[in-house]
């Protein structure tokens, strides 16, 4: 008899940000999706939220000839889905469930979910009941979907992404035997709270306990759902070793497999498109830096960023910003540069003064014409868009307390673009993907960073970065034979706890190293950040996935066997 083959006949993944672009978990399941297509051609849905009205969803291209029976059957069952195609590479297919429908029946799932399973919904609150209801959703999806299908007797895969699809799960747990269940948590709610309220993770973690953590920070609900998720998951999976450990510890699970995160090489452009996006970006960056100052920049400037979710400490934006506070201090610096942070923020608008004096060097090919509209400084000379609360925003004070004034006799300036960059922000016009290709550098120098995928997107498009060993990407760098410096195209600083200022220090001597270099010596760099890109793509890393596909489908036939042998 020939052994049993541990291959998924049919995969379903779940997560809040299936065609909904808010963090990094984007990234990784949209990049993720061509591998796995290849993989298994068509054999993937990947369910998302249905935000028609609330979100704009560009990525998701409706296809109404598609799947047209099992649509009908699914509206007849009361659930309304929409079908059809993400737009990225791979083209995979994608259902968008609207959850309204749950809401109705929220106190009874939670009654059920704390009777099955105990999952203490009762001090829910914040977002906590949305994202219950989607994940019941996408858990009536699957099961819908292998009714019509008929796929009862297929190795069916249901993978479902953090806390928020945890309750999905927990609901193919109940109601779907059969389906081997896969758990992926990018980062513990409970650890990332813990960081978020300054408190020292590394030192203390075998000393936290889960539970009473969750209780001290207000995060029952979310954690308890989590762990109960993590331990109940035929498989559970996390992005990186450090997070693991933190999973041993905070969610008294340790994961089965490690599985990194990837990235998709057709998502960068080469040869000659590359060095046209380099030049767009580069001469964007020029303007609108240009445009915010008052003044035109060096054509030599040295543009360094740092983008991400706005975690002013677990991101390390305050170091960032101290890293350059540092460099102004240099005297022997010799050349122009500047600190980009793109971090979306409780944005307003794009600032009318910028777009002015953008539409002045535009008109007269970027030569100002009216020096009253394009020169000199103004109200906030470091700001791309206005904030709501412009007064009260963090990073704002930190960088007029930090004296950033950026004037023309500054060798150091910051920009603060505080929008998410998707081609249609009002300033740049460019996406992130299209503008990151343009810097000289990036740093990321997070204190809480499971993975890193920002880093990792850096180095892809060729442009050196410096990370921190607290990351998990920084702790693979280490693992592929890391060097002292960024001489490799990566440099990882190390950090702890209670070493911020020796973090700062080195970043900036990093800085003032590599703004000394000549523009050759910078192009070799950037090479080498680009070969060391290609040891993390997703061909590389897939088969931690495959291993925990068969994992999960050897723990659910060992169910089904003990449920027919009753």
């Amino acid at each position: 008899m020939p052994k049993k083959q541990w291959v998924p006949d049919w995969l379903f993944e779940s997560s809040w940000e299936v065609c909904n672009k808010v963090g990094g978990i984007y990234t990784v399941l949209s990049t993720r999706a061509e591998t796995l297509q290849r993989l298994y051609p068509d054999a993937i849905l990947f369910i998302g939220p249905d935000l028609a009205g609330k979100t704009a969803q560009p990525d998701f291209r409706e296809l109404p000839g598609l799947l047209t029976g099992w649509k009908a059957k699914a509206a007849e069952e009361g659930l309304p889905i929409r079908i059809g195609r993400w737009d990225v590479p791979g083209q995979p297919l994608v259902v968008l469930v609207n959850f309204d429908h749950v809401y109705a029946r929220r106190n009874a799932i939670f009654t059920d979910m704390w009777t099955w399973f105990g999952v203490d919904s009762l001090p829910a609150y914040g977002d906590y009941d949305e994202s219950c209801m989607f994940a019941w959703a996408c858990g009536e999806v699957i099961a819908s979907f292998i009714r019509y299908q008929q796929l009862e007797d297929k190795q069916l895969i249901a993978h479902f992404n953090e806390w928020t699809t945890g309750m999905g799960l927990l609901y193919c747990k109940h109601f779907l035997p059969k389906v081997a269940t896969v758990f992926t948590t990018h980062a513990t709610s409970i650890g990332r709270s813990i960081c978020g309220n300054n408190l020292p993770l590394y030192d203390f973690l075998s000393d936290y306990q889960g539970d009473r953590m969750a209780r001290q920070l207000n995060m029952i609900s979310k954690h308890s759902l989590e762990k109960i998720s993590a331990a109940q998951a035929d498989c559970f999976t996390t992005v990186s070793d450090i997070t693991a450990k933190e999973c041993a510890c905070l969610l008294e699970c340790e994961p089965d497999v490690v599985t990194p995160n990837g990235f998709e090489p057709s998502f960068v452009k080469q040869g000659r498109a590359a060095s046209r996006a380099r030049n767009l970006s580069r001469r964007q960056l020029l303007k609108v830096a240009g445009a915010v100052f008052g003044y035109e920049l060096p054509e030599d400037t040295l543009f360094v960023g740092i983008s991400g979710r706005y975690e002013y400490r677990n991101k390390g934006l305050d170091v960032f910003v101290d890293s350059l506070y540092q460099l102004r201090h240099q005297r022997a610096l010799q050349k122009d540069i500047v600190g980009v942070i793109m971090v979306p923020a409780d944005v307003s608008a794009p600032r009318q003064e910028v777009i002015d004096r953008l539409a002045a060097l535009q008109a007269d090919d970027q030569q100002p014409a009216d020096g009253e509209r394009t020169s000199g400084p103004i109200y906030y000379p470091f700001l791309t868009h206005w904030l709501h609360q412009v007064d009260t925003d963090r990073l704002v004070s930190m960088i007029r307390y930090r004296g950033f004034g950026n004037g023309k006799d500054e060798r150091v300036k910051l920009l603060f673009v505080p929008c998410y960059l998707d081609g249609n922000d009002g300033i740049f016009n460019l996406d992130y993907y299209a503008l990151l290709p343009g810097f000289d550098l990036t740093v990321f120098p997070s204190y809480y960073e499971p993975w890193g995928y920002t880093p990792l997107e850096s180095i892809a498009f060729s442009v050196p970065t410096i990370t921190t060993n607290l990351a998990g990407f920084g702790a693979w760098v280490k693992s592929q034979g890391d060097v002292e410096g960024l001489s490799d195209g990566v440099a990882v600083v190390h950090r702890s706890d209670h070493n911020y200022a020796e973090v700062m220090k080195e970043i900036s001597l990093l800085l003032f190293d590599f703004a000394g270099k000549s523009k050759a010596e910078r192009k070799l760099i950037a090479g080498r950040a680009a070969a060391l890109a290609a040891k993390a793509q997703w061909t590389q890393f897939i088969d931690a996935y495959q291993e925990a596909y068969a994992k999960a489908l050897q723990v659910a036939d060992e169910r089904q066997r003990k449920i027919q042998s009753v």
